[in-house]
C-alpha cells in the first residue's frame, strides 16, 4: 500500500495512492494516519480495502508528511562509502547516529527555508525506515519485522552549522530540514529495501545517483542496532544516509543551495520530492 495524507498544512485527510498511480480519499475509513494506523493491525484493515473503491480526487492538492505521531526522527551519518570519501571522513567501523529536531519535519513538496545567517546550504537524499512496532534490543535477523515501511526524506543540512562542533544536530535541525513523503509505502510493496535507485537534482544539474545496495550498514542493521540504543516506538523514522554528490562534497561553494534553486529527488517506488528554496523569514 501507499499511504499518503493530502491538504493544508494542519488539515490533511488521509490518502491513499491506487494502481494507477492516483490519489484517492481514505478519510471516511480513517481519520488520520498515525501510529495505530500504521501498527500491524491497522496495516491488516486498510488491507483489505480496495484503493480504487475510494473516492478519486480530481484536483492536485498538496501532499504532507504521510503519517503523524514522530517522536524521534533518528539519522544516520556516512552510510554510503562513496559518500564518505568525498567528505574526506574515515569510513564508519559502526552506524554514526544523531538526531533531526522534530520540528524540522515538513511535506514533501514544501519550501525550504533557508535559515538565518546561513552560508553553505545542502540536500541529502535518503531512504526512510518508517517503525511500526516497539522495537527495543531486536535482532537483526528479524529487524524489519517491526518496519512499517518506507519513504523519501530529504536531509536538509547547513554545513557552517554542522562543523562547527563535534555534534551535527544544529545544522540538520533547523525548520524545514526534514521534508517527509509523499508516500508511506508499506513492506508488503518493498520486499528488500536494499535494491532502490536513488537520485537528486538542483535546478536541472543532477547531483546525485545511486542504489541502496550501496549502502555500508543495511536497513536492517540499522533498526537493530538503534533499538539496543534507544526504544523505536510506531512512528519513529531513521533516516539512513545519503550517497555521494552533496554539496559538501563538490568542494565548489557554488554548489550550495540559494533561494531560488529548485531541488527534485525520488527513490524507486516511494514517489518524488520537490522543494523551492526560499529566503530567510523573521
Amino acid at each position: 500500500m501507499k499511504l499518503c495524507r493530502w491538504g493544508r498544512n494542519g488539515f490533511e485527510k488521509a490518502g491513499m495512492i491506487d494502481a494507477q498511480g492516483q490519489l484517492r480519499d481514505l478519510s471516511s475509513i480513517v481519520v488520520n494516519i498515525d501510529q495505530e494506523t500504521i501498527s500491524p493491525k491497522g496495516l491488516a484493515r486498510l488491507r483489505k480495502i480496495r484503493a480504487e473503491s475510494l473516492p478519486l480526487v480530481r484536483t492536485n492538492p498538496r501532499f504532507g508528511v504521510p503519517y503523524t505521531g514522530i517522536s524521534k526522527f533518528v539519522a544516520i551519518g556516512l552510510n554510503y562509502i562513496d559518500h564518505a570519501r568525498e567528505t574526506g571522513a574515515q569510513i564508519p567501523s559502526e552506524p554514526i547516529i544523531f538526531m533531526k529536531a522534530t520540528t524540522s519535519i515538513s511535506g514533501p513538496n514544501d519550501d525550504i527555508d533557508t535559515p538565518k545567517n546561513s552560508t553553505r546550504l545542502d540536500y541529502e537524499a535518503e531512504l526512510g525506515v518508517v517503525i511500526g512496532s516497539k522495537a527495543r534490543y531486536v535482532s537483526e535477523e528479524k529487524a524489519l519485522e517491526y518496519v512499517a515501511g518506507y519513504t523519501l526524506v530529504n536531509d536538509v543540512s547547513e554545513r557552517a552549522f554542522q562543523m562547527q562542533s563535534s555534534q551535527w544536530d544544529k545544522g540538520k535541525g533547523c525548520d524545514s530540514f526534514g521534508p517527509i513523503g509523499p508516500w508511506l509505502v508499506t513492506t508488503d510493496e518493498i520486499s528488500n529495501p536494499q535494491v532502490l535507485d536513488i537520485w537528486l537534482d538542483v535546478n536541472t544539474d543532477r547531483r546525485q545517483s545511486s542504489n541502496t545496495r550501496n549502502m555500508i550498514f543495511s536497513c536492517a542493521k540499522l533498526v537493530s542496532y538503534c533499538s539496543n540504543y534507544m526504544t523505536l516506538l510506531p512512528g519513529d523514522i531513521i533516516t539512513t544516509g545519503t550517497p555521494s554528490g552533496v554539496a559538501l562534497g563538490i568542494k565548489d561553494r557554488n554548489a550550495y543551495l540559494q533561494p531560488g534553486d529548485i531541488v527534485t529527488l525520488g527513490i524507486k517506488g516511494l514517489g518524488e520530492q520537490r522543494q523551492k528554496v526560499v529566503s530567510f523569514k523573521a
